[in-house]
């Protein structure tokens, strides 16, 4: 704050890009080396943020990125390493800046896993005044968790979908959109997952290509 109230506001918004002025504070969580809250400017590559953060553990691949707070639509490891973190940039990638709370996935996350932990709290967090929310959260915890138990059908992705599309834009607050945002892209960028899962009696596909190696 000193330094903005010293260098005026224009100086504070070129630190950033265009759209997105000054700097965001991004909490990098997940299988980094180095979580923590990093104050960067708007704009910079995800790159060199991830560098920041210490890399992905242990010297692994990474996998995937929640860029903005559990909510935000997911992006796989090839597509968020072109891009950067800037609100123009992630919803041009069907994604969103959110909180900037970013979610760090290496090689070895279950995506199928990773969705029902999403989906568990936004069905806990319902306060269930709108029907579209109350029962919708319900029907995507319960469907997530059969497929995992390995009871899940074919159909039962297509209709996660579904209900998660009824969802979003029929609630009063947004938490009814972040409760379907996840389920969207996790099944747009991720949908082998939870096709191999249902097909092989709720056995993930992470820990299928652990045994063969």
């Amino acid at each position: 704050m000193p330094s903005i109230l010293r260098n005026g506001a224009k100086w504070f918004l070129e630190l950033g890009v265009e759209g997105s002025g000054g700097t965001g504070i991004f909490s990098v969580s997940g299988h980094v080396e180095k979580p923590g809250n990093y104050e960067v400017p708007l704009g910079i590559p995800f790159k060199e943020l991830l560098e920041i953060a210490g890399g992905v553990r242990e010297g692994r691949k990474l996998k995937a990125v929640i860029p903005g707070g559990s909510s935000v639509p997911v992006l796989p490891a090839e597509m968020v390493m072109d891009l950067t973190m800037d609100f123009d940039t992630l919803r041009n990638a069907k994604s969103g800046l959110g909180t900037g709370a970013m979610i760090v996935m290496d090689e070895t996350t279950c995506m199928v896993n990773v969705l029902r932990r999403i989906s568990r709290f936004y069905f806990a967090e319902s306060c269930g005044q709108c029907t579209p929310c109350r029962e919708g959260t319900g029907w995507l915890y319960r469907v997530l968790s059969r497929i995992l138990e390995g009871h899940g059908r074919n159909e039962d992705i297509d209709m996660l979908v579904d209900v998660a599309n009824k969802i979003e834009g029929h609630t009063i607050c947004a938490l009814g959109d972040a409760a379907a945002w996840p389920v969207q892209s996790f099944i747009r960028n991720f949908r082998h997952e939870f096709e191999f899962m249902v097909n092989n009696a709720g056995r993930s596909l992470v820990d299928d290509l652990e045994s063969a190696a």
